[in-house]
């Protein structure tokens, strides 16, 4: 019998969050840049794609973008009809995905053989300076830690759930955005008017004192000043994108190991040094 993993997002108040932000003003420029980025990709590949549906908790940011796509809310089991699709892009949600391999296998089903997947989401160093400087600041006032910034997936990482999925051709490439805000308080805003918070499930429940803010917002500026501007502090959004093919029969398929059919020195011009064979009773050292 297995035991299923806890949640790592508590979705309810993820959704609060995001309701909260529609209220108040939503700041959707990282969506608009993720949006611009799969245009571009999507530029590059020579098909026209009929049948689109987009993954999103925002379906706001990329409507104007995609007017016939079928828009589907980031929920734990998505609802896609199997083989519906020639193209799924997963916008920006993935990183608050309970189970990413299951929302990437439920994509592919989605997708007709020879259907692309264009996902997008927040990994890499993604707030690492907000993180260690919460991390550094609850320890040092409460002698503890809580989680407060949701876990980032490394690229390696996040490429490798595609071939887990079960996709062909996996792409995975990382694109940085350097933010710059006036202090942390105005980082923490922007995030609210993200639905960028807070909804860990395993967050602490009860309220943070505000002294922990206040001295965040000096480690903060001391630790990561902004480049351009040392009164300002610098925030990191590093923008993986995770780009697939449902497999097909048509696609290109790896070569053999010993299959080539033509020497590497040939194609580029060069001359093929035969190395002497070593001596396996010899140890060479750097």
């Amino acid at each position: 019998m297995t035991t299923r993993p806890p949640d790592l997002t508590d979705r309810p108040r993820l959704e609060h969050a995001r309701n909260r932000a529609r209220k108040r003003g939503l700041a959707l420029f990282l969506h608009e840049e993720a949006r611009t980025e799969v245009e571009d990709r999507l530029m590059m590949v020579n098909k026209a794609f009929t049948d689109v549906a987009i993954v999103t908790g925002f379906p706001e940011a990329w409507r104007e973008s995609f007017p016939n796509a079928v828009i589907v809310p980031d929920e734990d089991h998505l609802a896609l009809a199997q083989g519906q699709f020639d193209l799924v892009i997963h916008a920006l949600s993935l990183h608050w995905a309970n189970d990413p391999v299951g929302q990437l296998v439920q994509a592919r089903r989605a997708l007709r053989p020879d259907g692309l997947l264009i996902a997008a989401c927040f990994g890499g160093q993604t707030l690492h300076e907000l993180r260690s400087t919460l991390a550094e600041t609850e320890v040092a006032i409460s002698g503890g830690l809580s989680p407060r910034v949701v876990p980032m997936g490394e690229i390696r990482d996040l490429g490798g759930l595609l071939q887990r999925a079960g996709f062909a051709l996996p792409v995975a490439d990382l694109s940085p955005r350097n933010v710059s805000y006036a202090s942390l308080f105005d980082l923490m805003r922007d995030l609210r008017a993200m639905g960028e918070t807070n909804a860990l499930a395993a967050r602490l429940r009860r309220a943070t004192p505000r002294a922990l803010f206040a001295q965040a917002a000096a480690l903060y500026q001391s630790r990561f000043p902004a480049p351009s501007n040392p009164a300002r502090i610098a925030a990191t959004f590093d923008l993986v994108f995770l780009t697939a093919w449902a497999p097909d029969e048509s696609q290109q398929k790896p070569l053999r190991p010993g299959s080539a059919q033509a020497r590497l020195a040939d194609a580029l011009g060069t001359r093929e040094l035969t190395l002497p064979k070593s001596d396996p009773n010899t140890r060479q050292t750097p």
